[in-house]
């Protein structure tokens, strides 16, 4: 028995030493597209930090307006000014965002519809992860909230903007944890009974299905737009977790950056011929496979219409 045990001790060594290669194996995927953006406007939700401040730094540094849609102003012009100072790229904004609130949402498309003409690249990259149960101030679940009916609101506000800057794409973060997610329409608020790491997942099965009804219901439009994996990154999306935030210190030497994460939502709304992919979920720069549950057209359509009746939107 001790034989066995000496046996395996040198394997958690061994495994911090074969970390890079195992991360560098985990890690790829990168945009190699080398379009350039001036003149265009991109809006990056959730720019202030992670996989958000990465998109819009390389964004910024490809020559484009870019928009830091966040609810922390005051952290976000910190990064605004960084970005600033390492692309040259003094169009950098910083314009308040919080998902969790629609007047919010509609007072930051106001006012970027008086500033801005145009708008080529909408990121809905902002989420949340694992809270504790809490509504937004609309009273919705706060991950559905957020993660899905913040961003469909966002985008359906922006929907004019975006056809009339056509070719234009929008690029919807979503996660391999939509595989355990499941819209329970009976229980899309969580009231009836709630699990805050599957009403994560849930909300991210919500962003692929509505990125599937949205291509359908653009199609002709020169609006494009695709739901993207980015891997598992060390980011401050696991802050509302304790558990989730020492497992990602614990396995930190695996995880991607924050730039390695930002890839291929950077690949999605940058490389050229994808326009006729639209709808479609990718990973590591390249087509992923979706959950049944996320191919299911019927669920997409009805989640489409559940949400606008929630937002108070018309149906068509």
């Amino acid at each position: 028995m001790v034989g066995f045990l000496l046996l395996f001790l040198p394997f958690p060594f061994l495994l911090y030493i074969a970390a890079p290669q195992i991360r560098k194996m985990l890690s790829s995927g990168v945009c190699t597209s080398t379009v350039q953006l001036p003149g265009k406007v991109a809006v990056v939700t959730g720019a202030n930090t992670g996989i958000g401040k990465e998109t819009a730094t390389e964004l910024a540094q490809r020559g484009a307006r870019v928009y830091l849609a966040c609810r922390d102003v005051q952290k976000a012009e910190l990064v605004a000014r960084e970005i600033q100072t390492k692309t040259g790229n003094q169009q950098v904004f910083v314009r308040k965002l919080d998902l969790a609130d629609t007047k919010s949402i509609r007072a930051f498309v106001q006012d970027f519809s008086v500033e801005e003409k145009q708008l080529h690249i909408l990121i809905n990259n902002a989420g949340v992860m694992m809270c504790p149960y809490s509504k937004t101030a609309d009273g919705f679940e706060m991950h559905m909230g957020v993660n899905h009916l913040g961003h469909f609101l966002l985008t359906h506000l922006l929907l004019e903007k975006l056809k009339e800057s056509a070719p234009s794409r929008v690029v919807n973060v979503s996660s391999l944890a939509h595989y355990l997610g499941r819209i329970h329409f009976h229980n899309l608020q969580g009231e009836r009974y709630y699990n805050a790491g599957l009403a994560y997942c849930h909300s991210k099965l919500a962003n692929i299905l509505f990125t599937q009804e949205l291509a359908r219901r653009l199609k002709g439009s020169g609006v494009t737009t695709y739901s993207v994996h980015p891997g598992t990154v060390k980011s401050e999306l696991t802050r509302h977790s304790s558990f989730m935030t020492w497992m990602w210190w614990l396995f930190s030497s695996f995880l991607k950056t924050p730039q390695q994460g930002a890839q291929t939502s950077l690949y999605c709304a940058l490389t050229e011929g994808l326009e006729n992919l639209s709808g479609k979920h990718f990973s590591d720069c390249q087509l992923a496979w979706v959950s049944a549950q996320a191919r299911n057209e019927v669920i997409a359509r009805r989640l489409w219409d559940v949400s606008c009746d929630l937002l108070g939107i018309p149906l068509d």
